[in-house]
């Protein structure tokens, strides 16, 4: 097999024997699975640039030159043809979209295959073996040798030119073949996922080869952090006609995160019956059924019959999100029951809608947590469910795909409070503090302090290295209080309501003392069972027990200040109050334990 990586730079020598250059690039055709090698490119005397059709000219390459079957006076040069690629210039070390993986890669080395006079692109290498063959032969041959050793084989990873797709070069006068499949041929979701890992340039050129239709599903299925930052990176006129095609909720999602100026602008090219529906679901209150849920709504009325209903279905609400539920409706929009697309189709179509109506109908107010909501929805079931006002006026309907965005949420949130970050945090300068990893920090520093306070009281702590056998399980304490002070208040503070701090306080301070004592007698007893003095066994004893219940405490009202006033979220990740905890317990067990120990000297 041929590499393009050990082939650039080899000698190309004319039918006489006489060196003519070197190998800069060679190019190949696109319209191909497979694509051949058609030109190539090499630089002559003084650097100078040349290009020659391969077919024509070329007669062989032994893998250290390149055998030209003409003297150099006979050589008629050529251009790149629109249909070309140039595979040092626009593939080697750039990004590409792997669109059978899904993934974006970097094109470490390109592999091709001779035959019959004949050179074709077999695949692009993104693996470790085209890293360490462009280092040097030698050390990938090393490193393979090497993990033979230990039984593993270090594999090669192609991608075909088939499931390849460029993202650093304008290639949309290129002819491609009907094999290739590129990213607008994929599903939303599978686009959505490659844009979360380009830059914003990258992600502006793939948007420019969407429809409008197309890039309003992949930015519908974009995290919510990039959404609006796509959506502010394309221009004004673009921008608000994606929008436009968007469901009213989730364009209006997009714009409560940009600018006033910028959602102004966006609203002054849109539509009046768009603008006007995505600013209503922009005045309902955030993480509410209002600020969920879609105003488009498939309505009817009782008097109609199901020839009518059918016959509006397919006329009227073609553009609906959803019209598995058939919402009906009095005068003034009042909720007065619903149909089922079932019950429909399997009516007469004379039956009036009054003769098969559900009345007893399942509804969200519009102030309803939007947890809530979810959580009614995937008890009882439903596709969608109607969202009514206090006077029973049908507003719009959260259907399942948000009430599964919505759990998906609050699992996260719940999730990064219990192993360590908010999303407030995260997007502070402090961010490394919101992950867990950058705690690691934080339990250096206080494992250094400790240490210093260890030294400071040398004098006082020599013969006592009792107090220091414990200090792990203090540290392991404070992460078990920790965690079951957060695992409490994730349950308790999931509604609107703040939860009371004293009743937490009281029933943490009895587990602790419990707790406290227990421990206390067992390092008493640990340390009477090693022979160690009564002192030492009293004095850590008593550390040890003062220690946790002052801990249990610092579990109850640590995470209670951490809380924010109305219970719906934090101010402060969860990491900063297990170390906080954590502090507490060293610096109590290892005041008190000098202290008692003084105590007891004199």
């Amino acid at each position: 097999m041929i590499y393009l990586s050990r082939m650039l730079g080899k000698p190309v020598l004319d039918a006489n024997g006489s060196e003519i250059g070197t190998i800069n690039d060679i190019a190949i055709a696109t319209g191909e699975v497979f694509p051949r090698v058609t030109s190539l490119a090499f630089l002559g005397p003084d650097k100078t640039p040349f290009m020659l059709s391969w077919r024509k000219y070329v007669e062989e390459f032994d893998g250290e030159q390149i055998q030209l079957n003409v003297a150099s006076k006979d050589i008629r040069f050529s251009y790149l043809q629109p249909d070309e690629v140039l595979l040092h210039r626009d593939l080697l070390n750039k990004q590409i979209v792997d669109t059978q993986g899904m993934k974006v890669v970097r094109v470490n080395d390109l592999k091709l295959s001779e035959s019959k006079n004949q050179m074709r692109l077999l695949g692009a290498e993104v693996g470790m073996r085209g890293i360490l063959r462009g280092i040097h032969p030698a050390l990938e041959r090393a490193v393979a040798s090497f993990t033979r050793t230990f039984g593993r084989e270090l594999h090669e990873n192609l991608i075909a030119w088939n499931y390849m797709d460029l993202l650093d070069r304008d290639l949309s006068h290129v002819q491609l073949s009907v094999t290739h499949k590129r990213l607008h041929e994929l599903h939303p979701a599978d686009v959505a996922d490659i844009l979360e890992k380009l830059s914003a340039t990258q992600r502006t050129k793939i948007f420019e080869h969407l429809d409008n239709t197309q890039a309003a599903e992949t930015i519908a299925s974009l995290e919510d952090e990039y959404q609006a930052d796509v959506i502010a990176d394309l221009g004004f006129q673009r921008a608000s006609d994606i929008l436009g095609q968007m469901d009213p909720d989730d364009a209006a999602d997009i714009i409560g995160d940009l600018s006033y100026d910028k959602a102004e602008s966006l609203f002054r090219l849109m539509g009046v019956k768009e603008s006007g529906m995505i600013r209503q679901l922009l005045g309902y209150k955030e993480k509410t059924a209002g600020g969920i849920m879609t105003p488009e709504v498939t309505t009817v009325t009782e008097s109609m019959t199901v020839a009518e209903v059918i016959e509006f279905l397919r006329h009227e609400a073609a553009e609906h999100e959803s019209i598995y539920y058939i919402y009906v409706v009095e005068e003034g929009r009042q909720l007065a029951g619903v149909i089922s697309l079932r019950d429909l189709i399997m009516s007469e179509a004379t039956t009036a809608v009054s003769e098969f109506i559900i009345r007893d109908v399942i509804t969200a107010h519009v102030d309803d947590d939007q947890e809530d909501v979810a959580e009614v929805m995937s008890k009882y079931d439903l596709l969608a469910i109607p969202v009514v006002d206090e006077s029973n006026k049908l507003l719009g309907i959260v259907t399942v795909d948000d009430a599964l965005d919505v759990l998906e949420e609050e699992s996260a949130e719940d999730l990064a409070i219990a192993t360590g970050g908010t999303r407030a945090w995260e997007k502070g300068a402090m961010s490394w503090l919101g992950r867990k990893s950058g705690w690691l920090i934080v339990w250096l520093v206080l494992g250094v302090g400790a240490a210093l306070v260890l030294a400071a009281f040398e004098e006082r702590l020599v013969g006592f290295a009792s107090v220091v056998l414990f200090l792990p399980l203090i540290i392991r304490m404070s992460e078990d209080i920790s965690n079951h002070s957060l695992a409490v208040l994730i349950d308790a503070g999931s509604g609107d309501e703040r939860p009371a701090f004293w009743p937490t306080l009281a029933i943490d301070t009895a587990i602790g003392a419990a707790l406290g004592i227990v421990s206390g007698l067992i390092a008493f007893g640990l340390l009477e069972a090693i022979g160690t003095s009564l002192t030492a066994g009293v004095v850590v004893g008593a550390s040890v027990a003062l220690t946790v219940i002052l801990m249990a405490m610092a579990g109850a009202i640590l995470p209670y200040l951490a809380l924010k006033p109305d219970g719906s979220g934090w101010r402060a990740p969860s990491a900063l109050v297990s170390t906080g905890i954590a502090a507490v317990g060293m610096t109590v067990y290892l005041g008190l334990s000098t202290a008692l120990y003084d105590l007891v000297k004199l």
